[in-house]
């Protein structure tokens, strides 16, 4: 990656989130409060023993305890190494008698978000029966304790679970899914001196829209994620193998998201202008929308063949529904965030059919992980032979914060938040998503991108699921291999 230059002012201003945000920005800079939200939990204990609490039925306020409790003494084991370079220092073992290492986890369960928790309960239960015997940190044996929160798709409840979190103890926290759920976290736990490690959401949202400062950066946040710079590429790389009248058409919301990537230097308008292409941007629209017909009647007045941005799946599902019944017909529509997920696709029925998406991760991915020596297509498959459901890109994701998370703890040598801060930054693990490594090739210190490609959507026909996601452009990432070819749409 080539060297990075900042701009003097970011685009995002602490005062500019809290105008997107509103309360929810403001609530992330309190100092941690407690809550008096209802909550439930499930503890999973070491084979042999009797588990502590009964499984009860989830709300929406609901907390998940994963408690690895000690069982039977045994040795030590460790982690597989990685493919090159970067293993893993965690070992697993050794009855868990000498302490707890408590790691709070907020995700969308619930709400527009929900789809990015979907691998939650899979992960964790993969991650349960590694830790059931306990972690090695220094000479000492420690029992894992997971405390999963849902912050329900709103701000305001990801500060506040964050809060709850910190203020009941947790040595380190894990974040996911979006800067609108993953910064109110982060700034709580940098207000507080916890650890926090995040991902699934650009890291230029995260960084700049907690006022971050790439000549210092924070010091209690890390996240690894791929990057609005890259997204842009992809998408022009994809743009570029269809013949359309280069007019591109842009769907963003007002949220840090959709900002970024309005944004005119570094976002949409900066590449569609440097391909040589037209813009058409209607402006930004509020997240769940109910009628797109004044953005649509724009993009057909502007001769549209193109359209791209980065709705929820909700609101582009409102958009793409309307637009159909509008006659409108774009040869390409390359969408992040919205289509991720093949239940967001499924939904649109025949018209899912072509959409492209951004790529993060797939079954096909030529990454390890440093945790369990499982190939991405190992994992993805006992996904869906765990759970009926098609492989999804949070998997691996969710998978590797947790390759980082333990890395992390088992190189701090302690529950010491300085400590684990410290080993945090020191971050160089290859993962099932690719190498993890904070603060290279100029980035600021806090930050590691990841890989990026592009995807289609195509409808099977007597396959096992509706549709399949095919990689059909990998320029920008080329270690990736591709298995499709981008179609314009029907």
């Amino acid at each position: 990656m080539e060297e990075q230059t900042w701009p003097e002012t970011p685009f995002y201003s602490r005062r500019h989130i809290l105008a997107l945000g509103g309360g929810a920005a403001a609530a992330a800079i309190l100092a941690a409060c407690g809550s008096s939200s209802k909550s439930s939990s499930t503890t999973a204990a070491a084979a042999g023993t009797t588990p502590s609490a009964a499984t009860t039925a989830t709300t929406p306020a609901s907390a998940t305890t994963a408690a690895a409790t000690g069982g039977t003494t045994a040795s030590a084991t460790t982690a597989p190494a990685a493919a090159a370079g970067g293993t893993n220092a965690a070992k697993f073992g050794g009855g868990g008698g000498d302490g707890t290492v408590k790691i709070g986890f907020t995700a969308p369960l619930t709400g527009a978000l929900a789809g990015f928790g979907e691998a939650n309960p899979f992960i964790l239960d993969a991650i349960n029966k590694l830790t059931a015997n306990g972690i090695m940190l220094g000479d000492k044996s420690y029992k894992v304790e997971i405390t999963q929160k849902d912050v329900e798709s709103n701000s305001d409840t990801a500060a506040s679970r964050a809060g709850e979190l910190i203020t009941s103890g947790v040595d380190m926290m894990l974040a996911i899914a979006t800067p609108e759920m993953i910064n109110p976290v982060a700034d709580q736990c940098e207000a507080s001196g916890v650890p926090c490690l995040s991902t699934l959401a650009p890291w230029q949202p995260y960084f700049f829209g907690r006022g971050g400062d790439p000549a210092k950066g924070f010091d209690w946040t890390y996240h690894f994620f791929w990057g609005a710079d890259q997204l842009v590429k992809v998408f022009g790389d994809m743009w570029q193998t269809v013949d359309t009248d280069k007019t591109v058409g842009l769907l963003c919301p007002n949220d840090p998201d959709g900002n970024a990537l309005a944004d005119a230097k570094t976002g949409f308008p900066a590449g569609v202008s440097a391909l040589g292409y037209k813009l058409v941007d209607p402006g930004r629209f509020q997240d769940l929308s109910d009628d797109f017909s004044a953005v649509i009647g724009q993009m057909k007045d502007g001769g549209v063949e193109i359209v791209s941005g980065i709705p929820i799946p909700p609101d582009f599902a409102t958009f793409w529904t309307q637009a159909k019944q509008q006659g409108f017909k774009p040869k390409l529509v390359t969408m992040a965030k919205a289509v991720l997920f093949s239940s967001a696709v499924e939904a649109l029925g025949d018209a899912g059919d072509g959409l492209a998406s951004e790529v993060w991760w797939t079954p096909n991915h030529p990454f390890t992980s440093s945790l369990t020596g499982e190939k991405s297509k190992d994992i993805s498959d006992k996904y869906e032979a765990s759970t009926g459901k098609q492989w999804t890109q949070f998997v691996g994701f969710v998978h590797a914060l947790f390759e980082v998370c333990f890395d992390v703890l088992a190189r701090a040598g302690s529950t010491d938040k300085q400590a684990i801060a410290d080993a945090a930054a020191a971050t160089k693990l290859d993962t099932v998503v690719g190498p993890v490594a904070y603060g290279k090739n100029g980035l600021p210190k806090n930050i590691s991108p990841t890989s990026l490609v592009g995807g289609q959507w195509k409808k099977t026909t007597g396959g096992k699921f509706p549709f399949e996601l095919l990689v059909v452009n990998n320029t920008q990432s080329p270690e990736i291999p591709t298995n499709g070819k981008l179609t314009p749409l029907a």
